[in-house]
């Protein structure tokens, strides 16, 4: 009876032991699965990275709104590639902390603080005349900055904000720096739009959202649909200079973009969780930018929208030429500019061939 009893137990330590491995193996392999799930799932977030190892050493470059989010980004990465960068920002402070933190990280020096307020007419045409002071070339233009979703508020020169800055801000300053891009061509333009264009109208009675003000499907809409409409028009008026102008949607990334977004604390929260698969980083958000600032093959590639780094199919009403010229024609007044396109086939080689020719209307 003893003996018996003491032959069992050994048996039932060995099938003590397979329960528990029946339990931890499942357990394991399904964290595996998820794990990986969850990797893919990250990855496929973040889209393509711009792996080619090109550099741009004293290639002259400004990129705006780049104290912090995908533009700090942008500036890092082409910085290590050894480009000489203004760093276009609204707050000297925080612009000069990124400075120092990009220096020492890519030991490239030649990164410079400059103040520019998109939201102030005055501020863009001091940045470039400072700029033009400097430089006789401009090799790069990136128009990142942005502002998304704030309370209706008026810019220094009386316009609905997020329209005044994401757009007007830099339709000025892009235009301004016209003759330094030409000079450096073949040369490119970038600007930073966004997928909410889908959802947005150019209303010609109603531009400044004085009427009705719905601060994400109306007024920030409408910002990143005049982005891609000024990048279509200023791409065929560019056409045999060059200089080429292409827009993008960074895609939903993790910035403090979104400052102005207002939910309660528990909602944030989770949206903080869920934003860590579902999200892009800082630097995902930022290779779209970097493809179009630097890929060799797509020079000469104008008037295109990108996303996750391809080439993308846009919708009619961001592609109707009778909406982007009168919202050409309308930001030049609301501005202070005028263009004339000239139709000259005279060439001479000791001349640049302007098809532009940019006038500031004196104030």
């Amino acid at each position: 009876m003893n003996s018996t009893t003491i032959n069992d137990k050994p048996n039932r330590n060995i099938f003590g032991l397979r329960g528990i491995w029946a339990t931890i193996v499942p357990l394991f392999s399904i964290t595996l699965l998820i794990a990986l799930i969850l990797w893919l799932l990250r990855k496929f977030i973040e889209g393509p990275f711009y792996r080619k190892t090109n550099r741009i050493d004293g290639k002259v470059v400004i990129v705006t709104g780049c104290n912090t989010g995908i533009g700090k980004e942008t500036v890092l990465e082409l910085a290590r590639r050894g480009a000489k960068i203004y760093m276009a920002c609204r707050d000297p402070a925080r612009c000069e902390a990124a400075r120092i933190e990009i220096i020492d990280r890519t030991q490239n020096q030649q990164l410079f603080n400059r103040s520019i307020d998109l939201g102030s007419l005055e501020s863009v045409r001091n940045f470039v005349a400072r700029f033009k002071a400097e430089e006789t070339r401009l090799d790069l233009l990136v128009n990142n900055a942005g502002i998304m979703a704030c309370p209706r508020s008026l810019t220094a020169d009386g316009y609905e904000q997020q329209f005044g800055v994401n757009h007007l801000g830099h339709f000025l300053l892009t235009n301004l720096l016209l003759d330094h891009l030409k000079k450096a061509a073949p040369s490119r333009i970038v600007v930073v739009s966004s997928a909410a264009h889908l959802f947005g109208h150019i209303d010609r009675e109603d531009l400044m959202s004085e009427r009705r003000y719905s601060k994400f499907f109306g007024a920030y809409s409408r910002s990143k649909l005049a982005n891609i409409l000024f990048t279509r028009k200023l791409s065929s008026m560019l056409q045999g200079t060059g200089v080429t102008v292409n827009c993008l949607h960074p895609g939903l990334v993790r910035s403090d973009l979104n400052r102005h977004f207002r939910a309660p604390r528990w909602f944030l929260g989770l949206l903080s969780i869920v934003s860590l698969y579902f999200v892009k980083s800082l630097r995902a958000g930022a290779q779209t930018t970097l493809r179009l600032a630097l890929d060799p093959s797509l020079e000469g590639c104008s008037g295109d929208y990108y996303a996750d780094s391809r080439r993308f199919p846009l919708v009619p009403w961001a592609r109707d030429e009778k909406t982007a010229n009168w919202l050409w024609g309308e930001s030049e007044r609301l501005v202070g500019l005028a263009h004339n396109v000239e139709q000259s086939t005279a060439r001479d080689d000791d001349d640049d061939d302007e098809s532009i020719k940019t006038v500031v209307v004196s104030e």
